[in-house]
């Protein structure tokens, strides 16, 4: 794959594991060295060797995140786990307030029968799902009321001086 092509897949790449890959190996074909290129992607030149070594050998198929390949299926995040979370988080957590990743890593220890769960993972479960705590501004407690509002409104017919007397264009 020339340069050029690399350029193109990684400017198009999705996610960003791909987009990195794709990035190194457009600036090894750009002329930079292995060095430089771990220095600037903050990766190792061992990893950058590899990664190279993969793509020459598999083609741009084997770059990009691989874990969906490794032959695992979720532990956390099954499907019965996830359906599960949905139907719980439509009442408020025990603790009340709002649902937060460790309430919700908490709620997955206990659904899976493990010891703990990462608070990353449960904040990583609501995203997963869909969940977005959708809740309005709250309300400036020394805000106008509705006839404050009603008083400062520009209205020619009050016989005060309405925008077209100020702007001066009824003169």
């Amino acid at each position: 794959m020339s340069s050029f092509e690399l350029e193109a897949r990684y400017e198009a790449a999705a996610g960003p594991v791909a987009k990195s890959h794709f990035h190194a190996l457009w600036l090894l074909s750009s002329g930079y060295d292995v060095d430089e290129v771990a220095e600037l992607l903050s990766f190792t030149p061992r990893w950058m060797r590899a990664l190279s070594k993969r793509y020459n050998e598999e083609g741009p198929e084997a770059l990009g995140d691989q874990h969906m390949h490794n032959g695992t299926k979720p532990t956390i995040f099954t499907p019965e786990a996830l359906a599960g979370l949905k139907e719980r988080i439509k009442a408020p957590p025990d603790d009340g307030g709002l649902w937060t990743g460790p309430k919700i890593a908490r709620w997955l220890a206990r659904f899976h029968g493990l010891k703990s769960v990462h608070d990353q993972r449960g904040w990583d479960a609501l995203v997963r799902i869909g969940y977005s705590i959708q809740q309005p501004r709250p309300r400036h407690p020394e805000a106008a009321t509705e006839e404050d509002r009603a008083v400062l409104k520009k209205t020619p017919d009050r016989g005060g001086r309405g925008a077209a007397q100020a702007s001066g264009r009824n003169r």
